[in-house]
């Protein structure tokens, strides 16, 4: 089942991000749930604003302890997170 994972950064958080960054694309590489995913910017592409993420996993209860064990989470880099069931329709 897909799941999409938004998270929007607190403002003012990039040196958090970054220092966490490392640890949040191994804990997503390890889990081997990741379709696709990657920051949002600012319309310039020059400031990182939040994560979004999508998942393959079993049922919501695992996409949400894979989404509670995220770095970025443990280190309160999001102001906002939301988690949802997906339905991928487009592809190129």
């Amino acid at each position: 089942m897909l799941f999409c994972i938004v998270g929007i950064d607190k403002p003012d958080s990039l040196d958090l991000r970054m220092a966490n960054r490392d640890n949040h694309l191994k804990h997503w590489s390890d889990t081997g749930a990741v379709k696709l995913g990657g920051p949002f910017t600012s319309d310039d592409g020059e400031r990182l604003e939040g994560s979004m993420l999508v998942i393959d996993v079993a049922d919501r209860a695992t996409a949400q302890k894979l989404a509670d064990e995220d770095p970025y989470v443990k280190a309160g880099l999001f102001g906002t997170r939301e988690l949802r069931a997906w339905k991928w329709l487009l592809k190129e």
